[in-house]
């Protein structure tokens, strides 16, 4: 059974004022919970349990979603005492299959989690990070200057690119031993030490739409776009 962890344990502060009064995995977008599109997008891509690893206004998730019976899924939850970041989360769950799914509750994608599940397992990989090319435009003219000061080029708001994580990956249980026991440990500590260790982390570069819910304006745009990610 294909396995994920949903990370909604956030106060979601960056998203007030809708987060004023519910948990930021349940706002709406046109009539459902994000986290609820998500759910609905891992059963469509063959996901048959979810743990929802929450802190802030759990009860709340928890009494929208209970056991998952009303989606034909098994739901169940890891309840934090305290903040533990992204990845700290992971060493309190108990029952954690050979590979799992691990993702942010406040991402719209239309990225293919069942492929991305199975490119990881067939490439045996440690740890897998769904990437986006995300592009950026300065908003300044750029001066490159040489040691004397003199002027040797000029870039008129020069666009770069660059692959950021999409908070969505595929890991195997031996990250467990890297994570400490109910301390603040999030994805940055994990990859430090993973990469200090010469450890193998893939990147899956998707090619799709995605955006990561953090602000109003990127509520707005995901109330805009949901039409054209869920059909």
């Amino acid at each position: 059974m294909k396995r994920a962890v949903i990370l909604a344990g956030g106060k979601g502060t960056r998203l007030k004022p809708y987060t004023l009064a519910l948990p930021k995995p349940l706002v709406p977008i046109n009539q459902k919970p994000i986290l609820e599109i998500i759910i609905n997008q891992l059963i469509n891509n063959g996901f048959g349990y979810i743990t929802i690893a929450v802190n802030h206004m759990a009860d709340i998730i928890k009494a929208f979603f209970g056991d998952g019976s009303k989606w034909g899924i098994k739901i169940d939850y890891s309840i934090e005492k305290k903040p533990l970041s992204t990845m700290g989360p992971l060493r309190i769950i108990k029952d954690l299959p050979e590979n799992f799914l691990i993702m942010n509750g406040d991402v719209l994608t239309d990225l293919d989690y069942s492929k991305f599940y199975n490119w990881h397992i067939k490439n045996k990989n440690l740890f897998t990070i769904s990437s986006f090319l995300r592009e950026h435009i300065d908003d300044y003219g750029i001066l490159e200057i040489d040691k004397s000061k003199k002027l040797i080029n000029f870039k008129e708001k020069p666009k770069s690119t660059y692959n950021v994580s999409m908070g969505i990956y595929m890991a195997n249980k031996d990250i467990l031993s890297y994570i400490p026991q109910n301390k603040f440990f999030g994805f940055d500590h994990l990859m430090d030490k993973l990469i200090k260790e010469n450890q193998s982390i893939k990147v899956k570069t998707h090619s799709g739409y995605w955006l990561d819910i953090g602000r109003p304006e990127d509520y707005s745009r995901a109330c805009d776009d949901l039409s054209k990610i869920i059909k």
